[in-house]
């Protein structure tokens, strides 16, 4: 282990420029000057899920409301193993660490043991210290509950909506694969903490009564205590494909399957259809943009063709939806035509997060090249900043992720330029909105200078 005097806050800055502009494999693919517009532009992230500070961190569960971290062994994608060498570079400039990545078990001692040491030095200011070495303004906080550290105005919450949807017996549902096995109990936990804060004791016993005194309430009392969109992981827990349900029949399956052991699936699914397009109009009431999981998730389990984006096609295209922006989190991969083409609906936009951790900035440039050409202003920078394992903990995932995207868009921009598609103003202008002005027009917030 080797350890440095720390390093000026914009020493990050200096090395996204150094590895997008200087680097032998890159110099030919961006532009130098554009390189360096896109490097010292402040970055709003729009998907993360960052652990509190201390004291807090160490026992901090909260950074979501489905962990990944203790489901069944599956195949990690490359970009996610500990073998990544851009692991080294992610320790020295956090952590003032020198280990090469794989780390056997003493390096992993001594890598937890500079982190710590870093954790010390920066104290509550800890979360944002690692926002600030990725030039990262303002990072939207994917949690069930904000903390110390993680707080407005550099963190915004995103809170969880996916308990509300599932309000009957869910053993059945929680049967049906050793994933969902571990989360429905997460949803059912969750569901109680907010019948809890509803000042409920059980549930309500119609539909009506269900809505207006837990699902709104719950919803404005997020939006109150500063929430700025509401999370779906619901393609976890089931298929997309949202059926349009008529609220007489919501309520007689309510009424009737509320105190019902093993509810039937399909009244069951029904009702978690109607569910879904009543959070979602709420939340466009309460101008809180819905926030949907679109890309092939962690577990052996996962549903991928249940994830296809466009079975979400007749939610986007429902007039009593248009007031309610969708954001595809994760650019849908693989289906990343289809949810380039979604784009084309006036309330729905997407986000880099998790592919800018899974796919290289090569393979993710020609993508986000497509989504530019098309709808530019529609698409957000986003890390997926989780605590992945040992080697990756949120902190470095945030770095990680804020390298490659840079390096995708100084690709997929250059590109453009050299094919005299866009000026070298333009693309200036198209890193800005990717990389800050879009989310900033979304969320209708201004985020402040790191």
């Amino acid at each position: 282990m080797v350890r440095n005097s720390v390093r000026h806050p914009f020493a990050s800055l200096l090395l996204v420029i150094a590895a997008v502009a200087n680097s032998p494999a890159q110099s030919t693919s961006i532009d130098p000057t554009l390189a360096a517009q896109i490097a010292a532009i402040p970055a709003i992230d729009n998907h993360a899920h960052p652990l509190l500070s201390p004291p807090a961190y160490a026992t901090d569960r909260n950074f979501d409301a489905l962990p990944v971290d203790n489901m069944e062994p599956d195949t990690d994608p490359a970009g996610l193993r500990p073998t990544l060498p851009a692991l080294h570079e992610a320790w020295q400039d956090l952590f003032h660490f020198n280990g090469t990545p794989p780390l056997d078990a003493d390096g992993l001692k001594q890598l937890e043991a500079a982190r710590e040491a870093t954790r010390r030095e920066q104290g509550e200011q800890y979360a944002t210290y690692i926002l600030d070495r990725a030039n990262i303004a303002t990072e939207l906080a994917n949690r069930v509950a904000m903390g110390t550290g993680v707080q407005p105005p550099r963190f915004r919450w995103v809170p969880y909506v996916d308990a509300l949807l599932f309000p009957l017996d869910n053993s059945a549902l929680a049967a049906a694969t050793p994933d969902r096995k571990q989360f429905f109990p997460l949803e059912d936990k969750l569901r109680a903490q907010y019948l809890q804060q509803a000042n409920l004791k059980t549930f309500p016993p119609t539909l009506d009564q269900y809505l207006k005194q837990l699902v709104t309430p719950i919803l404005e009392h997020q939006k109150s205590q500063g929430a700025v969109a509401e999370k779906f992981e619901v393609a976890y827990l089931r298929s997309f494909g949202f059926d349009d349900v008529p609220r007489p029949e919501a309520a007689r399956t309510y009424a009737t399957l509320l105190h019902t052991r093993h509810p039937d699936p399909a009244q069951y699914k029904r009702l978690q259809d109607f569910l879904f397009r009543y959070i979602a109009a709420e939340c466009g009431r309460l101008n809180l943009p819905v926030h949907i999981h679109t890309t092939s998730g962690g577990g052996g389990y996962f549903d991928i063709a249940g994830d296809n984006p466009l079975l979400l096609e007749p939610l986007f295209n429902d007039p009593r939806l248009r007031k309610t922006n969708f954001v595809l989190l994760h650019g849908g991969w693989p289906f990343i035509h289809e949810i380039g083409a979604l784009l084309q609906k006036p309330n729905v936009y997407l986000d880099l997060s998790q592919q800018s951790l899974m796919i290289s900035p090569r393979t993710i440039s020609q993508w986000l090249r497509e989504w530019l050409e098309l709808y530019p202003e529609k698409i957000l920078y986003a890390t997926d900043a989780y605590p992945y394992s040992q080697s990756m903990g949120w902190e470095e995932a945030a770095w990680i992720a804020n390298q490659n995207i840079r390096t995708s868009l100084g690709m997929a921009l250059t590109g453009m330029m050299k094919d005299q598609q866009i000026s070298e103003p333009q693309a200036g202008k198209l890193a800005h909105m990717v990389l800050h002005t879009n989310a900033e027009s979304l969320y209708k917030f201004q985020p402040p200078t790191p």
